[in-house]
């Protein structure tokens, strides 16, 4: 009878396989679930993303734009989100100055009206700019996450929106807002 066991090189042979299994799966579990931690971190970003710039609009609107500060900061209440912040920031809408842009355009003109309707496009184009930058403001609110397990910096998600104050009266060229030149006939629909 001949009972023969493993030898001691068959022995380590099946323990260097298994730990090499074992690793290779500790390795893809490890990488699994630092996935799975990185894509709730942005399912919560998002999610309070969407809270705070609601309860900024539900905050706002309808009010003066003046009211809106400039920054704005906090932590989210709840044991869950200590290490999640907002931050809030807003600032006039700038939109490029087209003033140049279009009297050059005009100029090039062969009419003989052309400085004049450079100078009137000049004219509508410099009352858009500032009647867009005075009655619209952008506000951008930011989420900030801060991993109590990494030494590395903040991950941070953005959005923004534009609040826009409709009863902003437009003035026309040095006019006084809401005057009636006359160029419209009366609203009663008279002659």
């Amino acid at each position: 009878m001949n009972n023969r066991g493993f030898t001691l090189m068959e022995t380590l042979v099946a323990v260097m396989i298994m730990t090499g299994g074992l690793i290779v799966i500790g390795s893809s579990w490890s990488s699994n679930f630092m996935r799975i931690e990185k894509a709730r971190m942005n399912t919560n970003m998002a999610s309070l993303l969407e809270r705070k710039m609601t309860e900024t609009d539900l905050q706002y609107r309808g009010r003066p734009l003046a009211e809106i500060p400039e920054e704005d900061a906090g932590e989210f209440e709840g044991d869950d989100l200590k290490h999640y912040r907002w931050e809030l920031r807003s600032k006039e809408f700038e939109i490029p100055d087209m003033t140049g842009l279009i009297a050059g355009a005009s100029g090039s003109s062969q009419s003989t009206t052309a400085p004049e309707q450079g100078e009137m496009m000049a004219l509508i184009a410099r009352t858009v700019t500032e009647y867009v930058s005075s009655s619209v403001k952008e506000v951008t609110v930011t989420v900030y996450y801060k991993s109590p397990r990494a030494k590395a910096k903040e991950m941070a998600q953005s959005i923004s929106t534009y609040f826009v104050d409709y009863s902003k009266p437009m003035s026309i060229g040095g006019l006084p807002a809401g005057l009636d030149t006359g160029a419209t006939g009366s609203p009663g629909g008279g002659q």
